[in-house]
């Protein structure tokens, strides 16, 4: 795969120099790059996932290495091999009910004289992960148990025959339309957080935010209420109260400092992260702790808005980190 080593080796190099800024972009360029190297790959009639599951483990391991502190790597390459493994299950599962399906009364009791027992286990749909709702979904549809090798290499080799190579291009297919799934889900995060403002915020409320992130932007576009916005050292805050009220939203703009004393007049803290830990801790700005911190002697609810790209199954330790 010469054409897929070169997207590769330029996303390394990107993610090396810092050349791609924030995680929503970084999850993006992983999840689409993986969808190259499945599409390109040539997989064998056997092993079919395991190869899937190889090529993308390696690829993964290449860009955690570029750059560690960006998590939404990892994360999106977990998704994919979860994907993979599921599908894989969704295919053979599949195929094992046409099988029997097909096989008919006297073939199932001639299976089950030969040393099969085949049991048909709870209905349902087969298991799949195109979205985020349905990531840990997991409903296998048939179970077979094996009681005698020979006899039932002889049974089971007729159904792994059957057509392999329409098998093997249906495992990629279904991968890849996962991935473009899990694409736009990346796509829509912000919309789909956008839409439950109306639920979370009440008229006439005065939010806190902190630092500048897209999420929080039109979480705050959607709510349309006051907002104080805080943010040092490179003035993010400063750049996100522009944006607002480019959209016609009443903002006040207030330093760092002054966070503590203006936070009992706030309603909410509304804020962007970097990564969502395992353990509930979260990865942001600089400086979001003592604002997390000022919230919790003030019993101000904190709300923190993040896309699933960003939770990480890394377990927050460092005392350093707002939880």
């Amino acid at each position: 795969m010469p054409g897929a080593q070169i997207l590769v080796n330029e996303l390394v190099t990107k993610l090396k120099k810092r050349r791609v800024e924030g995680s929503q972009e970084t999850a993006l360029l992983t999840a689409e790059l993986l969808r190259s190297i499945i599409s390109q790959l040539k997989v064998s009639q056997t092993n079919q996932a395991e190869t899937l599951i190889e090529a993308v483990r390696s690829v993964g391991e290449l860009l955690v290495a570029a750059n560690p502190v960006e998590l939404a790597v990892g994360n999106i390459v977990r998704r994919v091999l979860h994907i993979i493994r599921d599908e894989d299950i969704s295919v053979a599962t599949n195929g094992l009910r046409g099988l029997i399906s097909s096989a008919g009364g006297d073939d199932r009791d001639t299976a089950e004289q030969n040393g099969f027992r085949v049991q048909t286990v709870a209905a349902g749909p087969p298991s799949r992960s195109p979205s985020s709702q349905s990531l840990l979904d997991r409903t296998p549809g048939l179970e077979i148990a094996h009681h005698s090798s020979r006899d039932g290499d002889s049974f089971e080799g007729k159904g792994k025959s059957a057509d392999r190579n329409t098998e093997s291009w249906k495992l990629k297919h279904d991968v890849i339309r996962a991935v473009n799934e899990l694409i736009e889900d990346i796509n829509s995060c912000h919309e789909q957080i956008a839409e439950q403002s109306v639920e979370l915020i009440h008229h006439n409320e005065i939010l806190l935010t902190f630092g500048r992130s897209r999420t929080v932007r039109e979480f705050l576009c959607a709510a349309k209420e006051k907002k104080i916005i805080s943010g040092a050292p490179k003035y993010q805050g400063h750049a996100l109260a522009k944006d607002l009220g480019a959209r016609g939203l009443q903002t006040t703009v207030i330093t760092d400092s002054a966070v503590f004393a203006m936070i009992s007049r706030v309603n909410m803290v509304v804020v962007g992260v970097h990564a969502v830990m395992a353990n509930g801790g979260v990865i942001g700005s600089v400086g979001l702790n003592m604002v997390a911190l000022a919230a919790r002697k003030h019993a101000v609810p904190f709300v923190v808005v993040a896309g699933l790209h960003k939770l990480s199954i890394i377990s927050a330790k460092s005392t350093s980190l707002a939880k």
